[in-house]
């Protein structure tokens, strides 16, 4: 079949029809961006709101990760407290929860299949001291998160489990009980319905050339040379985003994953996360999906193409081995890869970067927690409100 050319210039109907007289236009449909889009929508339903994906799918992150409903592992939270202050750590956290549970009440826990089985934290026989410096945080820790969530003893060691789920070579596990996981395609699927439902309009297959602010209109310029229009800009695009804006502190970070061919009396239930939550698996459909490994090499991973490497691969199949499946024989389904948005500091950016242009990015690996949160904060700048939520 002979590839398609798209027109070098726009009807007058398709102009006037698709690319003018916006309201706002929100660039991205991930997570973030349709947050966003029905919260503005929810706010004022009469405005006219676009959304733009270069993508047949959101394809950076939010349909490409491990559907963690997760809000920090305690080696994560520690090893963030020797990077940034406590109140810096904790507010982050809040967000986090906070957004879990916008996104629960907003889809519904039956459509995007979440189960709250808990999110368990490994440690190997040579970890020891790493697992004795959490038990000396875990009544602090505890206590905070209680004042976060009003839930009691959030972090518990869970050594009894370690046989229940057949693991070798791990010592203890500590879990946490509020942590759960879903099924990332079907809480697109419905994100997706329900801007659908509140007349939220998508335009795929655009790719944004730039953006020309003024102070009445901003110009969207595609590299088909075609021109949007709108009144406010909100650009989701997370990993991408220096794409549009060079300067912008967030910058792209490649995570690999791989998931099995079906496990025959497979006893794993629950999220699980080692080394600072730099590797992460989990059960789906009688499989094992697996990720993470990007600290291995942070300047090669340090990219948004999508690929997967030999050493990343490795170090995933030998954990799957000898820890996880512990020799058990195993096929490999498929790998892929998701783009992350990270920076020096985990806070998202949420705020103004050119008159009527706003950014909502910088998710630091934690969409599925806190996009709709990071989401809705974009729309109220926008829309200048304040949040009543």
């Amino acid at each position: 079949m002979k590839n398609f050319q798209p027109p070098t210039t726009l009807s007058y109907w398709e102009r006037e029809t698709f690319f003018l007289h916006w309201d706002v236009v929100v660039i991205g449909s991930g997570i973030v961006g349709l947050s966003a889009a029905i919260r503005l929508k929810e706010l004022q339903p009469n405005l006219r709101v676009v959304v733009l994906e270069r993508g047949v799918l959101p394809f950076g992150a939010s349909t490409r990760n491990a559907g963690f409903a997760c809000f920090g592992s305690m080696t994560e939270l520690l090893d963030d407290l020797k990077k940034q202050s406590e109140s810096e750590v904790w507010a982050l956290v809040e967000r986090r929860w906070r957004g879990l549970q916008r996104l629960r009440k907003r889809v519904g826990e039956a459509r995007m299949q979440y189960e709250n089985l808990g999110g368990y934290e490994l440690f190997r026989p040579e970890e020891g001291l790493t697992f004795e410096e959490c038990i000396a945080h875990l009544e602090i820790f505890n206590q905070i998160i209680n004042n976060i969530t009003g839930f009691d003893h959030a972090y518990q060691i869970a050594d009894e489990r370690i046989t229940d789920f057949g693991f070798k070579k791990v010592k203890n596990l500590i879990v946490n009980t509020l942590e759960g996981q879903l099924h990332t395609g079907k809480m697109m699927e419905t994100l997706l319905q329900i801007a659908a439902e509140k007349g939220i309009k998508f335009l795929n297959g655009l790719e944004i050339k730039h953006i020309e602010s003024g102070k009445d209109k901003v110009r969207i310029h595609t590299v088909e040379n075609w021109e949007l229009q709108a009144n406010k800009v909100l650009v989701t695009t997370n990993g991408f985003a220096q794409q549009l804006f060079p300067d912008l502190e967030v910058l792209p970070a490649r995570n690999q994953v791989l998931i099995t061919q079906p496990i025959s009396g497979l006893r794993i239930k629950g999220a699980f996360h080692y080394d600072r939550g730099y590797f992460y698996f989990r059960d789906v459909d009688g499989r094992i999906l697996l990720g993470g490994g990007r600290n291995l090499a942070a300047q090669t991973e340090q990219t948004d193409e999508f690929d997967t490497t030999e050493l990343i691969r490795n170090a995933l199949q030998q954990l799957l081995k000898e820890v996880i499946l512990h020799d058990q024989t195993v096929e490999i389904d498929t790998w892929w890869s998701g783009i992350l948005g990270l920076g020096e500091q985990k806070k998202p950016i949420v705020k103004e970067v050119k008159p009527n242009v706003y950014v909502a990015v910088r998710l630091g690996g934690m969409g599925v927690a806190i996009g709709s949160l990071v989401g809705e904060e974009g729309a109220e700048q926008i829309l200048d409100v304040k949040s009543e939520i």
